[in-house]
């Protein structure tokens, strides 16, 4: 079964800007596209129940016209689905990609990517959805739970895609950190990209050791790497030197028990998914 760079789309404000992602990764990985979009009947809005002040026969009725509605709502649905496939298959030919597949289903988001989750190489999606897509301090909750549910990089995108020149992972020389270090350096996704690793933590001996091994292994794969030890809060330095450096890419680890791991496991993760206005890729 081929990987392939898989795109979850709806109706929000973030769709273009997963469908032009989504595209460049396909491109940079030589991965097959496919766009996929889930249609939750749980969302469906619920019909107040009249039932019980109605005579028998105007019950009957009644159960009959929700039924029919419920069936014109879930075939309108599908059909807003199929088009919004469509009009991403468009984009992405028009991005340059030769051939885009696309898949719709019926459950939720989360159910449905943990099924198809073998064939992903990459996930990309955007951080909310189109029930929230007007609210900017609201991060969407299908969001969290694939992150916490998938076992496969994530892309997460604002509302605009820009090809990435700087990306910045955060490091602190774990094991499971320098994994991420390593899958950075060996990624096609990342050619010609400036990639800044940050330690945030104190100037000590130990950090330099880690932050010249992160140096030299980017380096040595052929990346232009640069890299800085900041003290402080976690979350807060790294947005600091994100817009210090005019870095447009947030690599994260969301693996191991680290203190960047703690990013990931609690009410810090979403303050940090929310605060971004830039993409940021989550390495499993």
């Amino acid at each position: 079964m081929t990987e392939q760079v898989m795109a979850a789309i709806d109706g929000s404000q973030f769709s273009e800007a997963v469908c032009d992602s989504a595209a460049w990764a396909s491109l940079a990985l030589g991965a097959p596209l496919t766009f996929l979009h889930v249609n939750d009947n749980h969302t469906a809005p619920e019909e107040q129940d009249l039932s019980g002040n109605l005579s028998l026969g105007a019950r009957e009725h009644l159960m009959e016209e929700l039924s029919r509605l419920d069936e014109e709502r879930a075939r309108v649905a599908q059909e807003q689905g199929r088009l919004m496939l469509q009009a991403a298959k468009e984009r992405a030919l028009e991005d340059g990609v030769a051939e885009a597949a696309t898949r719709q289903r019926n459950g939720t988001l989360v159910e449905t990517l943990e099924e198809l989750q073998d064939e992903i190489r990459l996930l990309v999606l955007g951080k909310r959805g189109e029930g929230v897509d007007q609210a900017s301090e609201h991060l969407g909750s299908n969001l969290e739970r694939v992150i916490r549910t998938l076992h496969r990089p994530i892309l997460m995108v604002p509302s605009a895609f820009t090809r990435p020149e700087k990306v910045m992972i955060a490091f602190d020389g774990s094991k499971t950190t320098r994994k991420g270090v390593e899958m950075l350096a060996r990624s096609p996704l990342f050619e010609g990209v400036t990639v800044h690793v940050v330690i945030v933590g104190g100037d000590l001996a130990d950090n330099r050791s880690h932050l010249d091994w992160a140096l030299e292994t980017l380096r040595g794969a052929g990346h232009e790497a640069e890299g800085a030890i900041r003290p402080g809060e976690v979350e807060g330095t790294l947005h600091a030197y994100q817009e210090e450096q005019g870095i447009d890419m947030l690599v994260m680890g969301a693996y191991g028990h680290s203190r960047i791991r703690h990013l990931l496991v609690g009410s810090t993760t979403t303050d940090m998914l929310r605060r971004t206005r830039i993409p940021l890729l989550l390495l499993r």
